[in-house]
């Protein structure tokens, strides 16, 4: 299974405004825009697909996290950037089947341009962008140390500790592990300058 890692964005970006199509109108509008939750203590921001081994290892915790943790004050966005002409399976059709058959409980929506992606720098499926209420970017790396071959169990233990310190109002540990997944599916002559990461 070849991998990919997070570009590692530097810590204080600010996070790029966006206006998506969500395929999973359970969970909202048919349109969302970062500017939608300015009143959250903190947004993550996850760039997952419906395909990825590495996404359906971690699906059920990251959507338990995201519901754990909407309460306290941290809205989660899920993106796909794939390439639904080359994975099907990708598609926003089947997006939002996968939404609603694991009952996702946070926005999922379809970066059809890859505009955003890259305007996040999101190289991997899952990639996880945690910002600070003033939309800087506090955490970017891995949910946890687990993946779908070495048999660690799958506890979000990094994404919570960001999560726990940002809605404390504290500042997280530098230290971060970048995640590790599948490459993100870009369209051809749509690769990014930090393709392959």
């Amino acid at each position: 299974m070849a991998s990919t890692a997070s570009t590692m964005q530097a810590l204080g970006f600010e996070a790029p405004a966006f206006t998506l199509p969500n395929t999973h109108l359970i969970a909202g509008e048919p349109m969302v825009s970062l500017s939608d939750y300015a009143d959250s203590k903190a947004v993550l921001i996850a760039f997952i697909c419906n395909h990825c081994p590495y996404v359906i290892h971690l699906r059920d915790a990251f959507n338990a996290f995201a519901e754990e943790y909407l309460p306290l004050g941290l809205t989660t966005i899920a993106i796909s950037a794939n390439d639904a002409t080359t994975h099907p399976d990708d598609a926003p059709e089947q997006m939002a089947e996968e939404a609603a058959q694991h009952s996702f409980g946070f926005p999922y929506l379809y970066d059809e341009e890859q505009s955003v992606a890259k305007a996040y720098r999101a190289a991997c499926t899952p990639d996880f962008f945690l910002f600070d209420e003033c939309r800087r970017l506090t955490y970017r790396g891995q949910f946890d140390a687990s993946r779908p071959k070495n048999n660690e169990p799958v506890t979000g233990s990094n994404l919570r500790k960001a999560a726990d310190a940002v809605l404390a109002g504290n500042t997280v540990s530098g230290e971060q592990v970048p995640s590790i997944g599948c490459n993100i599916k870009w369209k051809s002559g749509r690769e990014p300058d930090y393709f392959p990461a």
